[in-house]
């Protein structure tokens, strides 16, 4: 059988990079596929004699066959994975109006917004039963390739293991669009109002200390452990392939850090691969 990736999602959003990362990690790569031939091509590609492992396939515009096509497939045995990459709107806007290039939904009199909007309706089905859901809104080519290597540079096919991502983030920048689950730590004492500390991040020792003094952050650490080791399981046993859990604090600086370094660290000594990303730090990389 078969290791498909399916990559879907909005005009804009990456997908072309995406195909050429994985193209680097040595899928096979057959991009803008028409919906109509998925399962052809994945015939082609799983016949004896000329076996591709890993295949990638850049979905077309046909969304909504799509969802049926990738039931099908899996039904049939082959280890499908569904990437859906989305961008906010104004960030799309900007990215077309940068290119010059016109949206494939601008026809019969819509605009850029228009387009993108009709567009997102559209394809709403194919992200709602994603394995993965990538916002691109903040990421770079290089920031991408990070997260797809992380999720797809195994050179076993099928390893199966759940991954988990913890990204921390700032509550004043907006919820995560591709989170599963979102703690609030809030609660704890914000560094950023000891003037010592406001140029820190969660990955000083003197912000960590400062933090982890308040007797409720052991506490929240202890039961949140607990939690996702009675829950990790049963989010494996219902197929999922990825999780990310979102830490937010107000600002993404300094409490949400630390804490998602701290479950990091604990996940990693019960054997679970967890991706750390801060996405505020890395914000301020991109605009430095």
């Amino acid at each position: 059988m078969t290791d498909i990736v399916v990559i879907a999602g909005m005009s804009g959003a990456g997908r072309t990079a995406a195909a050429g990362v994985l193209e680097d990690l040595g899928w096979y790569v057959v991009d803008n596929l028409p919906t109509s031939l998925v399962e052809k091509i994945v015939e082609l590609a799983s016949a004896p004699g000329g076996q591709i492992d890993r295949l990638a396939l850049v979905a077309g515009r046909q969304h909504t066959e799509l969802v049926d096509k990738v039931a099908s497939l899996s039904a049939t045995g082959h280890r499908v994975r569904l990437v859906f990459l989305e961008a906010g709107t104004p960030e799309l806007v900007r990215r077309y109006e940068s290119t010059k290039r016109r949206h494939p939904f601008a026809t019969d009199g819509l605009g850029v917004l228009e387009a993108i909007e009709a567009e997102r309706a559209m394809v709403e089905p194919a992200r709602e039963v994603a394995d993965l859901v990538l916002d691109t809104s903040n990421l770079n080519i290089h920031d991408l390739k990070a997260r797809l290597v992380a999720a797809f540079g195994s050179g076993e096919p099928g390893h199966g293991q759940m991954q988990l991502a913890l990204e921390s983030f700032g509550f004043k920048n907006g919820l995560p669009l591709d989170a599963d689950i979102v703690m609030d730590v809030r609660f704890l004492p914000n560094p950023y109002w000891v003037d010592s500390m406001r140029a820190l991040t969660g990955r000083d020792e003197v912000v960590r200390d400062h933090v982890f003094a308040h007797p409720a952050a052991g506490e929240f650490l202890d039961r949140f452990d607990d939690l996702l080791t009675r829950l990790l399981p049963h989010y494996a046993m219902e197929g999922k392939s990825y999780l990310t859990i979102a830490i937010g604090c107000t600002g993404g600086r300094h409490r949400s850090v630390y804490i998602a370094e701290k479950l990091g660290a604990w996940l990693a000594e019960r054997g679970h691969r967890a991706a750390i990303r801060h996405r505020e730090l890395e914000r301020d990389k991109i605009l430095g």
